[in-house]
């Protein structure tokens, strides 16, 4: 295993092992839960100020050239830390032989921000170079490389030691604090993410820790971040105890209206908390009218969607562009689209302009409801205004094609520079779940090998939907490989694949005992003995066959069923 930072390894061990808890004295928190407790460091930092990081060859070349040959020593990095069988010593020692180094300078100051990018979804990874950069001779870590190594700690729950990172960033006691709002709120974003809101909680309050301001737009961040991760139960129960402490204001009842129609989309909690907001005398601005319109219009409830936008007028509420965008997409999925393509121009009389997400609101509900035409139409027009097509315009149109060539041809005018706009993961994972299901596991490997050639490498959910897909489709061994490549690069499998996968290797394990018992058996006995195991073999496997479902879409085999 690779050496880590002394000051990391010494303060994650400690943290572990710390009674304390971190006084909350201060804002009266209403949630007390166990609290993470910050040590001191064990020898000072630095005191040079921080230098945008970038690579360099170690050689006496200088001069132009200096983006190509960047792009190509990020390349090379990567290359390294992405080669498969490679354990974490052996990435290191590679790293220190590879004839690259770091440095200070700004011509070239995202070459490490760009690195972690790319083997994001790999932690020992992204952590081995970032602490094989760290001991490199005159170089400092910027704050965008270590709010991106935090980032990326945080999504693989590798929560102490990306407290370490931040104890690290204070600088000591003479030394600039890197520290941040934004540090504490990437923490927070990752706890909410895991839904661990008490620690969350305990994150926001330590800003004072760290001597930082915490106002409304602090708390207010915090009841986003809970509310982005479906914690909106807890979001609203902390906006309504700290009232005394963070008075009520339109926006951050609209940061819990959000949550229920647009996170949750339970019109039932909309409706409840739309009235708590007139009870408690919470004025209902363009904002709050978007949300509950949005979640009507979501829900197919036209008739609500059109009372609240007359209501709008009648008290004098300048509809937004999100209002419109609104209304439009429920005009659309009624098959009124006339009406909405009429709605748009209204927007334009009154000085709002359509955008990407307008047209969006009509496209996305025409491919749903299978009118193609009428859904080119509409793009088309998005272009002809000068409008770049978005992910979710894209994300529409694949969903409504059935072969493998519309796929790969829609992909490859994606990719074009023109357009503006690349595939991302969820892009892949789309695509990988549907070629699954057409049973095109050809079109799965190259999906998945184009995926990790983008530099934009697997995550977890993108190894269960392939584990799942391969599985269903009696791929038993390479759903298995996948799964341990998964766990080698220790993302945490569903509950679901782990049992699945679990009780495949328990029945091949009983079936091998099985076959080299009946192997042993057939040696020991004659001729004849095995004449009659054949024919009881053959008398089972007619049995068998009665016994198979009349449908043959599905296949059951020792407990599991695959598709025909």
């Amino acid at each position: 295993m690779w050496k880590i930072s002394t000051r990391v390894l010494a303060f994650s061990l400690l943290l572990l092992r710390s009674p304390h808890a971190l006084p909350l004295q201060s804002l009266n928190p209403i949630l007390l839960v166990s609290t993470i407790d910050f040590l001191p460091i064990l020898r000072p930092l630095p005191t040079s100020p921080t230098l945008l990081s970038s690579f360099r060859y170690c050689s006496n070349d200088a001069g132009g050239g200096s983006d190509t040959k960047n792009g190509e020593l990020v390349r090379r990095i990567v290359d390294i830390l992405q080669e498969s069988g490679n354990t974490m010593s052996l990435v290191k020692h590679k790293l220190d032989n590879c004839g690259v180094a770091v440095s200070s300078s700004e011509s070239e100051s995202e070459s490490v921000v760009e690195v972690l990018s790319r083997v994001r979804n790999h932690w020992e990874a992204a952590f081995t170079f970032f602490v094989w950069a760290a001991k490199q001779p005159g170089y400092v870590h910027s704050q965008r490389a270590y709010h991106s190594m935090i980032s990326i700690l945080g999504k693989t729950r590798k929560f102490d030691t990306a407290w370490a990172l931040i104890e690290e960033m204070r600088g000591g006691r003479t030394g600039p604090s890197l520290v941040t709002p934004h540090t504490l709120s990437i923490m927070i974003r990752r706890y909410c993410a895991v839904h661990d809101v008490g620690k969350a909680v305990n994150t926001f309050y330590a800003h004072k820790r760290f001597n930082l301001c915490v106002g409304v737009e602090e708390f207010q961040n915090l009841l986003s971040a809970l509310c982005r991760y479906k914690n909106v139960q807890d979001a609203e129960h902390l906006l309504f105890c700290n009232r005394n402490v963070f008075p009520f204001d339109s926006k951050s009842f609209n940061i819990i209206l959000n949550g229920w129609c647009n996170v949750i989309g339970s019109v039932r909690e909309a409706e409840r908390f739309w009235r708590e907001m007139s009870k408690r005398g919470i004025r209902r601005d363009a904002v709050s009218y978007s949300c509950i319109i949005s979640c009507y219009s979501k829900a197919s409830n036209l008739n609500k969607v059109l009372k609240l936008f007359n209501q709008m007028k009648e008290m004098e509420i300048a509809a937004d562009r999100k209002v419109y965008n609104a209304v439009i997409h429920a005009l659309a999925k009624a098959s009124f689209v006339k009406e909405a393509l009429n709605l748009v121009k209204t927007m334009e009389g009154k000085g709002i302009a359509p955008d990407s997400a307008t047209y969006n609101s009509l496209i996305k509900p025409l491919c749903r409801a299978r009118k193609t035409n009428e859904a080119k139409e509409v793009f088309d027009e998005m272009l002809r205004r000068g409008l770049s097509p978005t992910i979710r315009t894209y994300h529409a149109f694949f969903r409504i094609l059935r072969s493998g060539e519309e796929v790969f041809n829609l992909l490859e005018k994606m990719k074009m520079k023109e357009t503006g706009c690349l595939p991302d993961k969820d892009t892949y994972i789309m695509l990988i779940r549907r070629f699954c299901r057409w049973r095109q596991l050809d079109n799965v490997f190259k999906l998945w090998s184009e995926m990790s050639e983008n530099g934009d490498g697997p995550d977890r959910s993108s190894y269960i939907v392939l584990i799942h897909g391969l599985f269903l489709n009696g791929k038993l061994e390479e759903a298995y490989k996948y799964y341990m490549e998964m766990k080698e690069k220790q993302f945490l499998p569903e509950p679901k694949t782990e049992e699945m996968l679990q009780a495949w290797i328990s029945s091949k394990e009983t079936a091998d005992v099985q076959r080299i018992g009946l192997k042993d058996n057939q040696l020991d006995h004659g001729m004849s003995s095995k004449k009659t195991q054949v024919t009881c073999k053959n008398v089972d496997l007619g049995r068998d066959f009665q016994q198979q479902p009349e449908t043959r879409k599905v296949r059951r085999e020792r407990g599991f069923s695959f598709w025909e």
